[in-house]
């Protein structure tokens, strides 16, 4: 019951990001606004979200990580609330803003509180599997559902239909959940509004960059450089950082969020230009695209369950490893996509290779990362993986779409999918080097 409570806090995080991006069309035409605006929607949540993640994650250790699921639980639904009463764009665009910010209180908490739930070994992976799965599965939900919602009741449902499921989830978190006080530390203040602004400016620059504000974007960047290194020296002054130095110096843990990193910026990419040329060029529906990509995160989920099987007959590295090439071969069968057709001989095969090895490699990696944090460091470890993988997304899109852009005449071309998807499958056998050297 508490790992089903746990991953389905996780299913929703993930499907309030998909369910929205196919709803914009209809929020659009009832609130106004154009395209660049509309897109805020989505980026304001994006960005709160990647911002406050290790901070979050660190409240979790210090405050107690019940306490922090359920106050991100009812934060979530609160500003749930509000963007499905939303009088205005602006209003909306705000309340996604404390939408994104609960779900960083909630999101690190409950991974702490799975991997605190079982002790490092089989039972640990497969509830990662679980963890994993239920994010894919909400993936896939949001792309089928948020068409469904918006051209049936309305788009304000997508946004209040998390109330009961909140209220519920703050329900059993009480009953389920055991109390803690946290940890025996203070909060690194200095530590958390540096890191904090280092994430948020650096996700909203290429946020800026994927939309064609260059100065935008060269200026959030340099104002991410300059608070990442407020955040390195406030840390080696204090005397209880953020981020333990033992989890900065602990080269698996580096591995472990660069190939997470990684794996995001590999595969989101050209899934992205998938959803646009089919909605686009090929003129499909939002319900009809959704559907289509629904094999890949059930592919997800099938690699999720299969993972901790297969990292325990060969390890870590070796169900990393395999993850990675499944997403190269998948991306580079998306390299031949003709310019018509080819659901069932290309799109669904690359599919299937893609979700899979995401299953695989996102269960093992996560496994080790959490490993190296087991303790009263659980909250901060996990909201610095999550923090990475938000990263990894954006910094996937502002290159390798910002690539396909540049060099095609559309990103969303054939042209432009076909680039985007060799560069993902170069960038992931780059990525086997990493996990290979890293420790089992």
């Amino acid at each position: 019951m508490v790992l089903a409570l746990l991953c389905v806090a996780q299913f929703v995080v993930v499907l309030d990001t998909t369910i929205v991006a196919v709803a914009l069309p209809a929020t659009g035409a009832d609130l106004g606004g154009d395209a660049a605006q509309l897109q805020w929607v989505v980026t304001s949540y994006t960005v709160a979200f990647s911002g406050l993640l290790v901070f979050g994650g660190r409240i979790a250790d210090v405050a107690g990580r019940r306490r922090c699921f359920i106050a991100g639980l009812m934060i979530f639904a609160a500003a749930s609330l509000v963007c499905g009463l939303s009088p205005n764009l602006g209003t909306l665009i705000v309340a996604r803003a404390f939408q994104g910010a609960g779900a960083a209180l909630l999101a690190p908490a409950a991974l702490a509180l799975l991997t605190g739930l079982y002790g490092d070994g089989h039972a640990r992976r497969r509830a990662l599997a679980w963890w994993t799965a239920a994010a894919a599965g909400g993936g896939a939900t949001g792309w089928v559902l948020g068409g469904m919602v918006a051209t049936g009741i309305g788009w304000r449902w997508i946004f209040l239909v998390n109330l009961p499921i909140a209220v519920a989830g703050c329900a059993l978190a009480l009953r389920l959940l055991r109390a803690g006080g946290g940890a025996t530390r203070r909060l690194d203040v200095p530590g958390a509004i540096t890191v904090t602004l280092a994430l948020t400016l650096l996700v909203l620059a290429l946020t800026r960059f994927e939309h064609g504000a260059v100065l935008a974007g060269v200026l959030g960047l340099a104002g991410a450089f300059v608070a990442a290194a407020a955040f390195v020296w406030v840390e080696r002054r204090s005397a209880d950082p953020l981020v333990p130095a033992r989890l900065v110096a602990d080269k698996s843990f580096g591995t472990a969020n660069l190939v997470t990193a990684v794996l995001t910026a590999v595969t989101t990419p050209p899934l992205l230009l998938c959803v646009l040329h089919l909605q686009g060029p090929r003129d499909r529906s939002a319900l009809e695209t959704g559907l289509a990509f629904v094999p890949f995160n059930l592919a997800v989920v099938a690699g999720s369950l299969a993972a901790p099987a297969v990292f325990g007959r060969w390890g870590s590295r070796a169900t990393t490893v395999l993850g990675l090439v499944g997403i190269a071969a998948g991306s580079s069968l998306l390299a031949l996509l003709p310019s018509t057709g080819a659901y069932l001989g290309i799109l669904l095969p690359a599919f299937l290779l893609m979700g899979c090895g995401l299953g695989l490699a996102s269960t093992s990696i996560t496994t080790v990362g959490v490993s190296v944090a087991d303790g009263p460091d659980h909250g901060v470890a996990s909201g610095v993986l999550t923090a990475t993988a938000q990263a990894g997304t954006a910094i996937g899109i502002a290159g390798i779409v910002g690539l396909a852009s540049g060099l095609t005449a559309a990103a969303d071309s054939i042209e432009g999918i076909r680039l985007a998807a060799l560069a993902a499958a170069g960038l992931a056998l780059l990525a086997t080097y990493p996990a290979l050297v890293t420790r089992r």
